[in-house]
């Protein structure tokens, strides 16, 4: 199985589903029972059916890019360095070790050590960003600039994470530096004007690496995160169901925030806003 699968569109869309996967490798197919603890074994962390909540992007003419294999392999959306995204607050790293409740992603004395993570990091991660970094820059040769859209999401109660129930919506601009601010305006207008969801910009979810490593706005790419709580289209805990009513309410919602970036993003090179 290849490490993403990819459809190539002709707009200036590009999404990325980096967490959406639930796939292993051939080669730890054996082994990997043996190795992952139990509580992990449903893939509790999984970003869940967001290709189907999605399923709208193709009338975008959007670029989509999402994982095949699980985020328990690696995480694309950490620094390769491993460098923490959230210093001082608890998070999972490059290759987690802990689910977000802080219970073992591996059995005692299973984990993988520093040579598997580099393997893991050469054969998952930079195959993914390679991809990536190519659809972001044909959408910007082709229409001078690309809206990168990362999409997420996450159980809505998660006490190690965050307090209390996470808001429905949560868009994460690194606090508006990967995004031109009239791209975040936008955003933020159209994602609190339907009115039936709780929002909430820039909170406990400000963007993860995609997000600070593409959104560059002075090169003409800008980068937004939606993290959706789960509970907003999904039943949340094994095992996992999609709820179609849901997501049939959510979608609409989540197409007139992109359209709002899009449009603005479009006349910020249409020359419509200095």
């Amino acid at each position: 199985m290849d490490v993403f699968a990819l459809s190539e569109g002709a707009g200036p869309l590009v999404v990325s589903m980096p967490h959406s996967g639930t796939s292993i490798p051939v080669e730890l197919h054996d082994s990997w029972p043996q190795r992952l603890a139990p509580p992990a074994s449903t893939m509790p962390d999984t970003d869940w059916h967001i290709p189907e909540l999605y399923d709208f992007l193709s009338g975008l003419d959007a670029s989509v890019i999402r994982a095949n294999y699980s985020r328990y392999i690696i995480d694309l959306n950490r620094d390769p360095s491993g460098q923490s995204l959230y210093p001082g607050q608890a998070t999972t790293g490059l290759v987690p070790m802990e689910l977000f409740d802080g219970a073992p992603v591996y059995r005692s004395g299973h984990e993988p050590d520093a040579g598997e993570i580099e393997q893991r990091r050469q054969r998952y991660h930079t195959p993914y960003h390679q991809a990536l970094t190519d659809q972001i820059a044909r959408v910007k040769a082709r229409h001078g600039y690309a809206l990168l859209w990362d999409a997420h999401s996450i159980a809505s109660l998660v006490p190690r994470l965050f307090e209390g129930r996470l808001p429905d919506l949560n868009l994460g601009t690194n606090t508006g530096r990967s995004c031109a601010p009239q791209v975040q305006a936008a955003a933020e207008a159209a994602m609190v004007a339907e009115g039936n969801y709780k929002t909430i910009s820039n909170g406990r979810f400000k963007g993860g690496w995609i997000t600070r490593h593409y959104g560059q706005p002075q090169e003409h790419v800008h980068a937004l995160q939606m993290e959706i709580a789960q509970i907003a289209y999904m039943q949340e805990g094994a095992p996992f169901q999609f709820d179609e009513a849901k997501a049939q309410r959510l979608r609409p919602v989540l197409l007139s925030i992109i359209q709002a970036a899009l449009s603005a993003a479009q006349a910020l090179y249409a020359g419509d806003i200095l």
